[in-house]
């Protein structure tokens, strides 16, 4: 039986050949170890439980760009499906650019925790311009919207609703978000759990155009490094891209161009297109 996973720094979606869907936190081959790695699948129960009847198991993952990297995850997943004949560990982006594919050239981008993009025609995939990370770039990701809301937050220069939501509901102070942005594991992770004030707040309007900012970021480094950019559908995976299409939308239109697929989690085309190559 084949499973799919499809990872990003916050989160792992697990799709079964059979379509049941599991959830564990997301395994980046910069931050974890196999053995780390190996030690937290063990505390999901139910994917502990079936883990001896996957034959075959598909995994890719934020940062598993390189052989050094990939073996990161492929010892864990070898040790924790120990029955697996098949294992493969590929980048995130060409998930992304697999599940958006609709049999012609597209750049496929990622907009989760990180952002990236590449253009994809159905067989090589070209990437432009590096992504950077949280510290860099990742323009328009969770952890870039994050970190501009808990800056602006700290600078007091946040409307007064967002202001007390981030006070009241989640007790936000300097030495808090200094202690998790500069001395814990994970703040990248840290930094894009933030980035759902967007849609709690009642500050629509402003939350809008922090959102058109980031967006706009985005497409001016990872859309616009493509020559001939505005030929191609421009297509999405990620929550941040999922939550806002409408601001994707205009700032699409704003560069000229089409917005395509928008998929908040592509497990699903994933394993479509396995089960087909298959």
């Amino acid at each position: 039986m084949i499973i799919i996973a499809e990872s990003g720094s916050t989160k792992t979606n697990w799709l079964t050949e059979d379509k049941q869907l599991f959830e564990t936190i997301g395994f980046n081959p910069l931050f974890h170890t196999p053995d780390s790695i190996y030690h937290e699948m063990l505390k999901h129960d139910e994917l502990h439980g079936k883990r001896h009847q996957f034959t075959k198991v598909f995994f890719y993952g934020a940062s598993c760009s390189s052989p050094e990297r990939n073996k990161i995850i492929s010892d864990a997943m070898g040790k924790f499906f120990d029955k697996a004949e098949v294992i493969q560990v590929d980048h995130d982006l060409k998930a992304a650019a697999i599940a958006t594919y609709t049999g012609s050239t597209g750049i496929a981008c990622i907009l989760g925790t990180g952002s990236n993009s590449c253009l994809y025609d159905g067989k090589d995939i070209y990437e432009e311009v590096p992504s950077l990370g949280y510290a860099l770039g990742d323009e328009g990701s969770g952890a870039w919207f994050g970190k501009k809301l808990l800056s602006l937050y700290l600078y007091k220069e946040l409307p007064q609703a967002t202001t007390d939501l981030m006070r009241d509901k989640y007790g936000l102070h300097k030495e808090l978000i200094f202690e998790n942005v500069y001395k814990k594991p994970y703040p990248n992770v840290y930094l894009a759990s933030f980035a759902k004030i967007m849609t709690e707040s009642h500050d629509v309007a402003f939350m809008e155009g922090i959102a058109k900012e980031g967006f706009n970021e985005f497409f001016k480094h990872h859309v616009c490094c493509y020559q001939n950019y505005v030929q191609y559908p421009v297509h999405f995976v990620g929550s941040i891209a999922f939550f806002y299409k409408d601001v994707l939308q205009r700032v699409a239109m704003d560069y000229s161009c089409q917005l395509g697929i928008v998929d908040r989690n592509p497990v699903y085309r994933l394993l479509e297109w396995h089960l087909k190559s298959a």
